[in-house]
């Protein structure tokens, strides 16, 4: 590796990274966009991974041009977000992020002629929340807009160099995990660095710096501030990438946890309690099923994450309300999800899932032989088996059902559904039928 550095305008490094580890769509875009004269250049986790020694699975491109001139350039693309604009160019099922270099809100080269031109480049609210980020800069001031040292890195495919402003590749020697700029207004800015933040410690194994850790935990309350839509895809990125059961517990020591899914913030509380044993196991689990390359459903893992709370709130109403059992699980279902989705909204697409895997608990532990063949037709009979299974292991007595329904399977062909996936949630869409044109 040799550092071809000039300080004023960021450090090129020559390094030999395979070029068949990147997207040929992410480089075909990096060709367009420099053809027509526009600076352009991969920037962020893929760089880092890559000299990892990693598979990067995602490709981002940084550019100058407007995310309007870059729609322009790209028919297969379209402009996302209000917050922060981005252009998606779509090849498929593979899409290329492209951002437009950013700037300082407080540095904008062209002031707006009116503050109603000014809200829409550029908003903060009176705790320093970044509400629109619209305000383009340069290369450098790009990087200084990132989050951390180890993802402000740029590669440019052609000259076949990286460029580090802030110090990435020192510190991804040194597996250090570094926020660029004060830690205070960073955090401020945008919360969702603090769950990046703990993401990126677990999944890397880098330890966090000084100034980057000591505010974790006294700016938690800030995630408060962040829609809960948004906060749901974050979660799900903490809790797939092969480290859940050690993420999950960062979260409750930074007090993250509780801002995020409470009731399992409440469960792990008390380390010596089934909830925590059931919770901790269902991390485990999903940690083995990502080393062994298969799929999760974040459908899964909310429905053992809210067990508890549901358990507890079913027990109130069969004690205090007469409530028939199965009931009362459903009445408990529904406010287990309408809690959480206060904290982190779940799309309807796993709601349903969550409680078909629920309801399917009361169906299972009867155990009636005679209705075997029609419960293990359902198309989520495998998650609600798996689900028992955690139970199972994590200590709770269910009279044998586990090994009721195992030995049941044997021999028993499931209903084919080509449409549904059952593991990962995902649909296959048929095209739809176009109407004929009228001439």
């Amino acid at each position: 590796m040799t550092d071809n550095s000039q300080p004023d305008d960021g450090y090129w490094f020559d390094i030999d990274i395979d070029h068949d580890d990147i997207s040929a769509n992410a480089l075909s875009v990096i060709r367009h966009l420099q053809n027509h004269d526009f600076d352009a250049l991969l920037v962020g986790g893929a760089i880092r991974d890559m000299l990892m020694d990693g598979k990067p699975k995602d490709f981002d491109v940084a550019t100058d041009a407007t995310p309007e001139q870059v729609r322009q350039l790209f028919r297969n693309s379209r402009i996302v977000g209000r917050r922060f604009k981005i252009v998606h160019v779509l090849f498929g099922r593979e899409v290329i992020e492209v951002t437009t270099f950013r700037d300082s809100h407080d540095n904008q080269k062209d002031q707006p002629k009116n503050r109603k031109q000014a809200s829409q480049t550029s908003r903060q609210s009176s705790k320093g929340l970044l509400l629109r980020d619209n305000v383009y800069g340069d290369l450098k001031s790009d990087a200084y807009r990132r989050d951390f040292t180890v993802n402000a890195l740029y590669y440019d495919p052609i000259c076949r160099q990286v460029l580090d402003f802030t110090g990435g590749i020192e510190d991804l020697d040194q597996k250090k995990l570094r926020i660029i700029g004060n830690a205070d207004a960073r955090y401020a800015e945008d919360p969702v660095r603090l769950l990046r933040a703990v993401r990126f410690e677990q999944k890397l194994g880098f330890s966090l710096d000084e100034d980057s850790l000591s505010c974790l935990d006294s700016h938690a309350y800030l995630l408060k501030e962040i829609p809960p839509a948004r906060l749901f895809d974050e979660v799900v990125k903490l809790l797939a990438h092969g480290k859940a059961l050690d993420t999950l517990k960062a979260l409750e020591r930074h007090k993250l946890l509780r801002y995020l899914i409470p009731a399992a913030a409440h469960a792990l509380e008390d380390s010596d309690s089934f909830a925590c044993t059931f919770i901790e196991q269902v991390c485990i689990n999903t940690d083995e099923r990502i080393a062994s390359g298969k799929r999760i459903t974040p459908a899964f893992l909310f429905a053992a994450f809210l067990w508890p709370a549901l358990i507890h709130q079913r027990q109130k109403l069969i004690d205090f309300e007469n409530r028939h059992p199965y009931d009362a699980q459903m009445i408990a279902a529904r406010q287990a999800i309408e809690a959480q989705n206060s904290y982190t909204a779940i799309p309807r697409r796993f709601q349903s899932t969550i409680e078909e895997i629920w309801s399917l608990q009361y169906r299972l532990l009867k155990m009636e032989e005679n209705k075997a063949d029609s419960v293990m037709a359902h198309p989520r009979f495998r998650a609600a088996y798996d689900f028992v299974l955690m139970r199972e292991q994590a200590g709770e007595d269910l009279n044998g059902c586990g090994a009721f329904w195992t030995e049941q399977q044997k021999g028993f062909t499931p209903p084919e559904r080509s449409s549904f996936n059952e593991h990962s949630d995902e649909f296959k869409r048929r095209p739809r039928s176009r109407r004929p044109r009228k001439r």
